[in-house]
C-alpha cells in the first residue's frame, strides 16, 4: 500500500486503493463527500497529555462564540495587510469580471502568514484523514468543519487556529468582500460548509460545475509546504472547462462544456481561488497529483496537495437578505437551464444501434454452426470456444451467475495482429487537444466531460485506416455466426447491438457512472490492453507463479551450498538474486492506476452518503468487476437500474486502456436477474476469481494445439 513519504508526515495518511468495496449513487457526478457532515470527534486525535490546559480551554470557549462576532478591524487582522484596501478589492473585482473561461478569480497570499502556518501545524498534529473513492474523484478527507462549534473545550483546545481561520472566512467583512467581486448578492455566515482535502499521488477529482443546493460561491484555499513551493509538473491544478452554446431547432440555447480544459491554475501555499455557482457553466475538476520516484517524493515533502474547500451559501432564515422560498426557487431555476435546450442531444458518441431480422428456421438448426460457420469463426476466435462442451460449460455459468469472464478469446494468430496495432498506435505522439485528434483521423473524442472522456471509434467510419480492430468491429462481432456463437454461449436471443472501439488515454480518461433503464441487455467487453500493472488476475497470479519458482530455485541453490561456478566467474545461483529484484521491484510497483470497469447496484436510499467508493468491508453492491486486461471477453447482463463506470486512468499506467465494447437488445428472459441475484453470483468473483474466470481447454476440436 502506497503511503506519502514527506518526513514531517511519516503515517499520516494511507492511501485508497481499490478493492472494490463501493457504495454509489447515479448522482455521483455532482456531489462530494465534503457535502456529507461528520463528527469531527472522530477525527481528532487523543493524544496521552495530562498537562493542565485551563488557559488553552479557556481561548477555546471564547473562540467558540467568535464565529458571528468578529469585528471588522478583528478580521482584516486574520488577513493580509493592505487585502481589504479599496483599490486591491478594485483589482480583483476588475480582474474577476473579464476572467475566461468563466467568471473566477485567484487571491495570493491571502491570509496573515504566520496564522495559515499555525492551522497548517494544528492539522498536521490533530487531525485524521479518511480515504474516499467515487467514480468522480479520489481523496483524503476530513469531516465539514461547521462542525467545530460541536467539538468539546478539550479537543477546541488543539485547534485554535483552524477555528479562528474559520470564523474569518466565514466573517461579515469577508462575505461581503466576496460578494463584491462576484456581484453575487449576500452570502450565509451561518451555514459555514467546508472540510480539508487532502490529495497525494495518484489522486483527482473529475469534472463538474459544483451545482447543488443553495451553493453561491466555490472556494479552495491551498495549504501545501509554505518551504518547498509546489510545482506546476506536479500535476494537482485546479482546472477550468470551456462551455460551448448550442442553439436547437426550437431557437433554445444549451450550454455544454467541451472535452479540454483551457484555465489551469496549479496550486500555491497561501491561494484562494474561487467562483460563483453557475448550473451548466462552472465546470472544472482537479488534475491527477502525479506519482515520481520514491527519492523523488523524499525531496519534493511527498507532493501532500493539502487544502480547505468549501462553499458560500445563500443566506439562512434570520439573516440579512434571506428570502423565503429562495433556496427552492435557485435549485428549480438549476434544474431548468441544466435541462435548457436538451443538452444530452449533444452527447458523444451518439449510439447507433443495429436491429437483427429474426430468422425463421428450424431451432436446432439456428443453434449449429456448419462448415463455413467454423472457418470462419476460427479465423478470429480461439479454438477452444467452439467446441459444443465449452460452449455448454460458459451458457451453465453464465445462466448461473449473470456474467463470465473468457481468457484468450482471441485466435493467437488474430491476438498478435492487434498487439501488433495497438503497440504501433502508442509509439505515436497523440495530438494534446481533442479538436486536433478528431482532424487527424477517423478516432473522436467522447463528450460531455462531466459524464464520459475517452477516444472511440464506431463500425462504418469513412476515413477510419484498415486495422484489426476495424475487422472486429466490422467483420466479427456484427456477423450472424459471432451471434450464433453469443446466443448459444448466453442462451439469450439477440435482437439488435451496438458497438464502439474505445482507447482510455492514461492521465486524461473515464467514464462516470451511468444507470441504464429498460428491460435487461447483453453487455460484451474484449480488453485489448497489452500492457501489464493493471491489477488483473493473471497478471498477479503470474506474479505469483514467478515468485514460487524463485523461492524454489533459492531452495536448490541453499541445500547445495555454494553455488556452481560458471565460466566467467560468477555464481549461478540465481533464486536469491530473482527474489530480491522481484521485492524491490514490487515496492516500486505498488501504484494502483484504474482503468477497471465495475457494475453496481444503484443506491435508492437518497439518507445515505451518495458516493462513498471503498469506505467498508461491505462489497454488496458490487456486481461486476475487472480491470483492464489483454485478449479478455467479459459478458455481463446487465438489468435496468444497474450502474457502470470505467475509472479514470492514472498518469502512472504503462501505457492506455484498450477495448470493444458491445451491447446487445435480447429477447426478454421471464426472469431477468435483479441486484441480489448479480451480487450473489458476483461473490465468489470476489473471494477468488480463479474459479469464476473460464479458460478453456489446453488443445483444439482437433487435439491440436491452439496455434
Amino acid at each position: 500500500m502506497y503511503q506519502p513519504t514527506a518526513p514531517s508526515w511519516p503515517a499520516l495518511f494511507s492511501c485508497c486503493i481499490c478493492t472494490c468495496t463501493c457504495t454509489l449513487s447515479p448522482q455521483s457526478q455532482l456531489e462530494l463527500c465534503a457535502d456529507q457532515p461528520t463528527d469531527l470527534r472522530k477525527m481528532v486525535k487523543r493524544k496521552a497529555d495530562n498537562q493542565a490546559r485551563s488557559d488553552s480551554k479557556k481561548s477555546a470557549k471564547n473562540l467558540k462564540k467568535s464565529k458571528n462576532t468578529l469585528s471588522p478591524e478583528d478580521t482584516k487582522a486574520r488577513f493580509r495587510k493592505g487585502l481589504f484596501d479599496q483599490s486591491v478589492l478594485n483589482e480583483y473585482t476588475q480582474e474577476y469580471a473579464s476572467s475566461t473561461p468563466y467568471k473566477h478569480t485567484v487571491i495570493n497570499e491571502l491570509v496573515d502568514d504566520s496564522l495559515l502556518r499555525k492551522v497548517r501545524d494544528e492539522i498536521k498534529d490533530n487531525v485524521s484523514f479518511t480515504p474516499k473513492e467515487t467514480d468522480i474523484y479520489k481523496i483524503h478527507q476530513s469531516g465539514d468543519l461547521a462542525n467545530l462549534d460541536g467539538l468539546d473545550d478539550d479537543a477546541l483546545s488543539k485547534l485554535p487556529s483552524l477555528l479562528a481561520l474559520r470564523d474569518a472566512l466565514y466573517s461579515e467583512t469577508f462575505r461581503n468582500y466576496v460578494s463584491h467581486i462576484t456581484d453575487c448578492g449576500p452570502l450565509s455566515g451561518r451555514k459555514t460548509d467546508m472540510a480539508i482535502n487532502v490529495y497525494t499521488p495518484g489522486c483527482y477529482l473529475l469534472c463538474h460545475d459544483d451545482v447543488i443546493g443553495s451553493r453561491k460561491v466555490s472556494y479552495i484555499l491551498y495549504l501545501t509546504d509554505p518551504d518547498t513551493p509546489w510545482k506546476p509538473e506536479w500535476g494537482g491544478a485546479l482546472r477550468l472547462f470551456p462551455v460551448e452554446d448550442r442553439e436547437g431547432k426550437d431557437g433554445e440555447i444549451a450550454k455544454t462544456p467541451l472535452p479540454d480544459p483551457v484555465k489551469v491554475i496549479p496550486p500555491a501555499w497561501n491561494q484562494l481561488s474561487f467562483f460563483a455557482v453557475q448550473p451548466g457553466e462552472s465546470f472544472h475538476d482537479v488534475e491527477e497529483v502525479y506519482h515520481a520516484s520514491k527519492e523523488e517524493l523524499e525531496k519534493q515533502g511527498g507532493r501532500i496537495r493539502m487544502a480547505i474547500s468549501g462553499w458560500f451559501h445563500i443566506p439562512q432564515i434570520g439573516e440579512d437578505g434571506y428570502v423565503e422560498g429562495a433556496e427552492e426557487k435557485a435549485a428549480h431555476k438549476s434544474g431548468l437551464m441544466q435541462l435548457q435546450g436538451n443538452p444530452d442531444q449533444y452527447d458523444r458518441p451518439v449510439a447507433k444501434p443495429v436491429q437483427v431480422e429474426k430468422e425463421s428456421s428450424n431451432e436446432d438448426e439456428e443453434n449449429t454452426f456448419d462448415e463455413a460457420d467454423l472457418e470462419f469463426l476460427l479465423k478470429y476466435l480461439a479454438p477452444t470456444y467452439l467446441t459444443p462442451d465449452t460452449i455448454e460449460n460458459i451458457a451453465d455459468q453464465f445462466e448461473e451467475q449473470f456474467s463470465i469472464t473468457l481468457s484468450d478469446i482471441l485466435h493467437p494468430k488474430f491476438a498478435a495482429k492487434i498487439k501488433e496495432y495497438v503497440e504501433a498506435q502508442e509509439a505515436k505522439t497523440l495530438p494534446e487537444g481533442s479538436e486536433e485528434i478528431e482532424k487527424s483521423g477517423a478516432w473522436k473524442v467522447a463528450r460531455p466531460p462531466h459524464k464520459h472522456r475517452f477516444l472511440y471509434l464506431q463500425p462504418g467510419e469513412e476515413n477510419a485506416e484498415g486495422s484489426p480492430i476495424k475487422e472486429l468491429l466490422e467483420i466479427l462481432l456484427p456477423s450472424r455466426q459471432f451471434r450464433l456463437w453469443l446466443q448459444m454461449a448466453t442462451r439469450s436471443t439477440i435482437e439488435g447491438y451496438d458497438l464502439l472501439a474505445r482507447r482510455f488515454r492514461h492521465g486524461k480518461d473515464y467514464t462516470l457512472a451511468t444507470g441504464h433503464d429498460g428491460k435487461a441487455r447483453l453487455e460484451l467487453n474484449i480488453g485489448l490492453t497489452p500492457t501489464d500493472g493493471w491489477g488483473d488476475v493473471e497478471e498477479d497470479d503470474e506474479d505469483e507463479e514467478e515468485e514460487e519458482e524463485s523461492e524454489e530455485e533459492e531452495a536448490k541453490g541453499k541445500s547445495k551450498g555454494k553455488g556452481k561456478a560458471t565460466s566467467n566467474g560468477s555464481s549461478n545461483d540465481k533464486g536469491k538474486g530473482k527474489a530480491v529484484e522481484k521485492n524491490e521491484k514490487a515496492e516500486e510497483e505498488t501504484v494502483e492506476v484504474g482503468g477497471h470497469e465495475v457494475y453496481m447496484a444503484g443506491d435508492d436510499d437518497e439518507d445515505e452518503d451518495a458516493a462513498i467508493y471503498k469506505s467498508s468491508e461491505d462489497d454488496d453492491n458490487i456486481l461486476f468487476f475487472q480491470a483492464a486486461a489483454w485478449n479478455k471477453m467479459t459478458l455481463v447482463l446487465r438489468d435496468s437500474g444497474t450502474l457502470r463506470f470505467v475509472k479514470y486512468v492514472s498518469r502512472a499506467a504503462k501505457g492506455d486502456r484498450w477495448d470493444v465494447s458491445g451491447s446487445y437488445e435480447i429477447e426478454e428472459q421471464d426472469e431477468d436477474p435483479d441486484a441480489e441475484e448479480l451480487a450473489e453470483g458476483a461473490e465468489a468473483d470476489e473471494e477468488g476469481s480463479e474459479d469464476d474466470e473460464f479458460n478453456g481447454f489446453s488443445d483444439g476440436p482437433d487435439g491440436t494445439g491452439s496455434d
